[in-house]
């Protein structure tokens, strides 16, 4: 099929949803962002809820070129002022990847989140923050716990992370605390949560524990663990311990990352107060942090959470995509089936994406690439949901170069 009866058939479709959308809203009385005030999300799921919703919502495990065990998006909290501003607390929150969610979910207070992500590793990685956080009174105990330290000394409530990190680093790992906190971890998912973990779950589980123990707070994105995932793409990331990415710029470590800031110098991380932490813990606590193994494109992972919200009417109000659409442009009539997926979720003109790219010179916008801070470092972008899928109907967004583009 030609590219031009391609974009054809992909506007006619998107057209007539996009129309239908726009009928919803208007015939469904108060204004869509009213509904945030008061959707009937749970307070709490049940465990079986939880575990079901992790199951049957989930897609068959995929790979991904790197393990991303920590985020490498430098500009992380850059956007969160703007998102407080246009995005009302309350609603349901959709991400990707690791960590850095909890620092979005911890500044924009939805009432429920969804982490999707096509490598199944990361649902683990997520239950093993479940735990942690299930189990951990404040932001010290989490940390010594996490890297398998020692308590913390000389910090209270009111410390700052970098405060927190420069306490860690007086305590050494120890691989007793390893031992004693991994069977901690499986027994609370396994025999307090009753989750049904497989053997290569616990396994899966027990690699990504062993990373943040093995590197401790200088573990990046290009760590490779010994479950590394299969497929085409190997070791092109660095090998074990490897903290350098592409162009040979090092990789931010995981301290860097929850001691960063927003461009007013703002520490918006889940460790960068007491009050954030709890606002992840007690989401966490309530069963109100769900990863789902699914890939943006397929037909179940997205489609389960619009439905859900739909039925909570509850309103999709933040989707930190990262940069899964630049994937998703490369690889056949994905992109299309993506924003299929989220025009099917409940979501109104404040509903906003949230996207990153590495830093360099090959995007065409001028302003866009006058924006970047220096190579090696990611930007952070959003935009309307609404206004995506209105240009892709265009025709106006047939590449990632073009999707960020239409971003600011």
């Amino acid at each position: 099929m030609s590219r031009h009866r391609t974009r054809a058939r992909r506007a006619a479709w998107l057209a007539a949803s996009v129309a239908a959308l726009a009928c919803s809203s208007a015939t469904s009385g108060a204004p869509r962002e009213e509904s945030h005030a008061a959707p009937t999300v749970p307070e709490r799921l049940a465990d079986s809820t939880f575990w079901r919703m992790m199951t049957e919502y989930s897609e068959p495990w995929g790979v991904f070129r790197s393990e991303n065990l920590v985020s490498n998006e430098t500009s992380l909290q850059w956007p969160i002022p703007e998102l407080r501003r246009r995005v009302a607390p309350g609603g349901v929150y959709v991400g990707v990847a690791p960590d850095q969610n909890f620092t979005y979910i911890a500044a924009l207070r939805p009432a429920i989140a969804f982490i999707v992500d096509i490598r199944h590793q990361n649902a683990m990685q997520h239950l093993m923050y479940k735990a942690l956080l299930e189990t951990s009174r404040n932001r010290a105990e989490f940390l010594a716990a996490l890297f398998s330290r020692a308590p913390l000394a000389g910090v209270d409530s009111s410390s700052t992370a970098e405060q927190l990190f420069t306490a860690l680093e007086r305590q050494p790992r120890d691989s007793a605390r390893y031992r004693t906190n991994l069977h901690a971890m499986l027994d609370r998912l396994t025999r307090v949560h009753r989750f049904a973990l497989s053997d290569s779950e616990r396994v899966s589980l027990g690699c990504v524990y062993g990373a943040f123990y093995a590197e401790g707070p200088d573990l990046t994105y290009s760590y490779t663990t010994e479950c590394r995932n299969p497929g085409a793409y190997g070791n092109r990331f660095g090998g074990v311990g490897g903290g350098f990415g592409r162009g040979g710029f090092r990789m931010p470590t995981y301290r860097t990352m929850l001691t960063g800031a927003d461009s007013a110098g703002t520490n918006w991380s889940y460790l960068g107060s007491e009050r954030a932490f709890r606002a992840v813990k007690a989401m966490e606590e309530r069963n109100l942090i769900v990863p789902l193994t699914g890939d943006f494109a397929g037909e179940t992972a997205l489609r389960s959470i619009g439905a859900w919200a739909r039925a909570h009417d509850a309103t999709v109000t933040t989707f930190y995509v990262s940069n899964v659409e630049q994937y998703l442009f490369q690889q056949d009539d994905d992109a299309r089936r993506f924003y299929a997926n989220v025009l099917a979720m409940p979501i109104d003109s404040t509903s906003m994406f949230v996207r990153s790219f590495a830093g360099g010179r090959w995007v065409s916008d001028s302003t866009l690439a006058q924006r970047t801070q220096r190579p090696g470092r990611s930007l952070q972008l959003v935009s309307p949901m609404m206004k995506t899928l209105h240009l892709f109907q265009s025709g106006e967004l047939a590449s990632w170069g073009q999707v960020l583009g239409a971003s600011h």
